[in-house]
């Protein structure tokens, strides 16, 4: 799924059955980087923001509760899909 189209989604209250991969490449999408893995923690930063983001696949879907932080970090810092 197109990472501004997940957002959108995930923007309504679409929180649940969002594939890893597809949350990462949004995660990425608005300018996150990932840090490192350490063991199923996948650790993102962003230079304009304060805050690490750290992410768990279960079982190839996103944990709802980490969708919603990230949201916040969204809005809190007003980040966009950067087109490619």
């Amino acid at each position: 799924m197109k990472p501004e189209r997940l957002l959108r989604r995930l923007a309504t209250g679409g929180l649940s059955n969002v594939h890893f991969e597809d949350f990462v490449r949004l995660v990425e999408g608005v300018g996150f980087e990932l840090l490192r893995v350490s063991g199923s923690d996948h650790v993102f930063i962003h230079p304009e923001v304060r805050e690490i983001l750290s992410l768990q696949n279960a079982g190839g879907e996103a944990k709802p509760y980490q969708i919603r932080q990230f949201l916040r970090l969204v809005e809190r810092y007003d980040l966009k899909v950067e087109k490619p």
